[in-house]
């Protein structure tokens, strides 16, 4: 006689009972589509995936695991590239995509009212009609969700001008661990008492669940110009950067790449890129008409003076759009460089720009391994990805080693680990770098203020005592050198 399956858990009946069969995935390949983010790294398959097709279904099934005492990690679209969507083992996955629809767009308070599974391109294409458009616009604009914007307070190509998604976030209707529906925020232009949007814009799901998201709009402006220059080093393209940002300049958008970035996102798009250029700029001014071209005169004549080898202008869309499409092809386009990539997110002063740069280029070299550099130079926020083939031994260590080389490089120079992707799991050593014992334990109250069963996202964003304390003795008895350069610092 054969064995008796095992006894389906409690809470997976009580999930069957408020979830439709479609809504509910317990099979192992279904399963297996979920098991990591955008850090394919990083794997784990969850014990269920429930897709709620409202947020009644989902605060259902918050409630659920809360007395049940199960793990639940929120994922979107699934475009997170720090494993902050890993799924938990023991846990449930709770992918709120079905969250779909654009509730309302008021032009006259230009606000858009979405669900959080609304894609972060779709509300700028529902508001155009209006003349309106939703500033932040992450490179994943056209697949990533605005739950998982808010999440990782994502920026994009025009945050430097326009802010983060923090700064374009007006209200939040948010489940709690346990399942009741609050709300942060409001239409007023000023309120009373502490920005909670703050606290849990960028929180990665530790303190809650979005599941209603009213959004600033912004009108199309007038004006757009968009400049292109080339150099012949990546230290002068370093330096335009910081002239153009002490000339007192504010442009919508500057994004730098280097020669990889720039060659193989060429290869990718075949937008016309300068191939020979050791890096390039590409500069977006936007406003009112006269102003626009008394700034392009500006900028111009900044770029001549630190030698660019190449400028270019584009005022018509076509060729804007050209200019552009090859920069948000550049995480793509690395796919021909190698198999995988790690996209590290650190954040520094611009005035180190050059310094980390050329640090990135030795730890690239000592390590045998590309890295295309492709970032918001405006705001210091570096992407350097790390290329490599997980088949070959040794090499996701050796990238890994080259991540954490470039995060301890940003915090000696001032900065951060993260500006947008967030911590999830592939930051939490870092995390020890950058925060001290006191710092954390700050992070950990606000967690249990918030969660104290400790079920949302359980194991991301905020690294243990003890685990900062043990990867300080690795560190130290790394055979590995201290990050080159870091007294320069």
């Amino acid at each position: 006689m054969n064995a008796s399956l095992p006894a389906e858990p409690d809470f997976i009946a009580r999930l069957r009972t408020v979830l439709p069969a479609d809504g509910l995935i317990l099979d192992e390949t279904g399963r297996r589509t979920y098991e990591c983010d955008g850090l394919p790294a990083y794997r784990a398959l969850p014990r269920a995936v429930a897709l709620p097709a409202d947020a009644a279904e989902a605060a259902e099934v918050l409630a659920i695991c809360h007395a049940a005492g199960v793990p639940v990690v929120t994922r979107g679209a699934g475009t997170g590239l720090s494993g902050g969507a890993l799924p938990h083992p023991e846990g449930v996955l709770l992918v709120l995509s079905r969250l779909n629809r654009v509730l309302d767009i008021d032009p006259v308070a230009r606000t858009a009212r979405v669900e959080p599974g609304v894609r972060n391109l779709a509300i700028s294409e529902a508001a155009a009609v209006h003349g309106l458009y939703y500033a932040p616009d992450p490179s994943s604009q056209i697949a990533c969700t605005i739950g998982g914007n808010i999440a990782e307070n994502a920026g994009g190509v025009h945050c430097l001008k326009h802010g983060l998604t923090l700064h374009n976030l007006v209200a939040l209707d948010l489940l709690t661990a346990s399942g009741e529906r609050i709300r942060i925020g409001g239409a007023a232009a000023v309120e009373g008492g502490a920005d909670l949007r703050a606290l849990l814009c960028g929180s990665e799901g530790l303190l809650g669940v979005v599941v209603e998201a009213t959004v600033r709009l912004l009108p199309e402006p007038p004006a757009v110009s968009v400049w292109l220059a080339a150099f012949a080093s990546v230290a002068a393209a370093a330096e335009a950067v910081r002239r153009i940002i002490a000339e007192g300049l504010v442009p919508a958008g500057l994004e730098m790449m280097d020669h990889l970035a720039l060659t193989a996102a060429e290869d990718f798009a075949n937008v016309g890129y300068p191939r020979t250029a050791a890096a390039i700029l590409l500069c977006e001014l936007d406003g009112a008409e006269l102003a626009v071209e008394a700034d392009g005169r500006r900028v111009r004549a900044i770029l001549e003076a630190v030698g660019a080898t190449d400028i270019r202008f584009a005022r018509d869309p076509d060729t804007r759009r050209q200019f552009w499409r090859g920069r948000k092809s550049a995480f793509p386009a690395i796919g021909r460089i190698a198999p995988e990539y790690l996209c590290m997110d650190g954040t520094i002063p611009r005035r180190h720009l050059g310094d980390l740069l050329a640090h990135i280029a030795a730890l690239s070299e000592e390590y045998q391994l590309p890295v295309a550099n492709v970032f918001h130079a405006g705001d210091g926020n570096l992407h350097p990805l790390i290329a490599y083939d997980s088949r070959r031994p040794g090499e996701l260590a050796r990238a890994e080693a080259i991540g954490q080389a470039i995060l301890a490089a940003c915090v000696a120079a001032g900065g951060t680990v993260t500006g947008e992707h967030g911590v999830g799991v592939e930051k939490l050593d870092a995390m020890c770098i950058q925060f001290n014992a006191g710092e954390l334990a700050v992070f950990e109250a606000v967690k249990r203020a918030c969660d104290p069963a400790g079920v949302l996202n359980p194991g991301k964003a905020i690294p243990t005592l003890n685990r900062c304390a043990e990867y300080g003795n690795m560190h130290r008895r790394a055979d590995a050198p201290e990050p080159l350069g870091l007294a320069r610092y």
